[in-house]
């Protein structure tokens, strides 16, 4: 078959791999525009080797339109008379027009139990909500975001301390061998798929910096999974006020809940620290910052936090 990737960053590369490795004629990539370095990240962050580069050095054609449903994008697809997209991370709806290029339509490769997280950043909200099982899910391309048929779906156990971009790493490999397996089943004749239950349906929509702000009225394990989903990127952060100084911005990368623990004062926010360790009161329970990053210095340790810093009595988060 002809094919026709659409994708870009972490996610979609192994499945670019795997299409070039296979025995079908890979005639294109169409990823999102260059961007300027540390924008635009998130769920379309270009990684590893990165897919224009892989493109390149095939000599296919790279297409990287602001929006691939203009008549420009359109004109571009056809000309390159696919049999088949096949899509992962590309960051843009495709039009009816689009869809109707390909003579098997398209298909996607998506990061989450479908109908659960449609939308840009399914990891990162999967683990944000306190989810215990993701997985991938190849669905025949609609016009509707991430809404059409499931052909097929895998699930695995998410880790307690994984991080988005850690989880990442394994469902990538996982949705470019369950897209080799469509494929092939494709090249072969239809394949049916089952509608999705839309009453399930919930939204993972890209993430901003913002999303990253720490709200410490929240409960530890809350904030603890907000650690985790926005790593690697846009990170937790937090700021630091001591009596006397201004406000000083940390990024918070890694933490725990500690069950049993408390703090005299319970406001939220407030710091303590015993034996090189850093604790934070919440909401709900007590925290502990295991690697922190103060502003305009290396990830470092707590321990390492404290030795270059003398922590006021009454320190807090906010």
């Amino acid at each position: 078959m002809r094919l026709i990737m659409m994708g870009t960053g972490t996610f979609a590369e192994p499945t670019f791999t795997s299409l070039l490795a296979s025995g079908h004629e890979v005639i294109g990539l169409v990823t999102q525009p260059d961007r300027v370095t540390g924008k635009e990240r998130g769920s379309t962050r270009q990684a590893r080797q990165g897919m224009k580069e892989l493109a390149l050095e095939r000599h296919l054609p790279v297409l990287q339109p602001e929006s691939i449903n203009t008549p420009e994008g359109v004109r571009d697809l056809t000309d390159l008379r696919p049999d088949l997209l096949v899509v992962a991370a590309y960051g843009q709806i495709l039009s009816r027009d689009v869809l109707a290029i390909a003579g098997l339509g398209g298909i996607n490769v998506h990061a989450s139990l479908l109908p659960k997280y449609r939308g840009a950043a399914p990891i990162a909200w999967a683990i944000y909500h306190g989810e215990k099982e993701t997985g991938v899910t190849i669905i025949r391309m609609s016009i509707h975001l991430d809404a059409g048929d499931i052909l097929s779906q895998e699930s695995l156990v998410i880790g307690p301390e994984e991080t988005a971009g850690e989880l990442e790493e394994r469902l990538a490999p996982l949705g470019a061998r369950m897209a080799m397996n469509m494929i092939e089943r494709l090249a072969i004749g239809p394949v049916s798929g089952v509608p999705q239950d839309k009453s399930k349906a919930s939204k993972a929509p890209k993430l901003t910096k913002e999303h990253g702000l720490i709200d410490w009225t929240r409960t530890a394990p809350v904030v603890v999974n907000q650690i985790r989903a926005m790593h690697p990127w846009p990170t937790a952060y937090t700021f630091l006020h001591e009596e006397g100084e201004p406000p000083s911005r940390l990024i918070v990368h890694k933490a725990h809940p500690v069950p049993g623990r408390s703090i005299a004062d319970a406001r939220p926010g407030l710091l303590s620290s015993d034996d090189g360790r850093v604790f934070v009161q919440t909401g709900g329970g007590v925290m502990e910052i295991d690697e922190l990053q103060p502003a305009g210095k290396k990830r470092m340790s707590a321990g390492d936090f404290l030795r270059g810093h003398a922590m006021a009595l009454g320190a807090r988060l906010s």
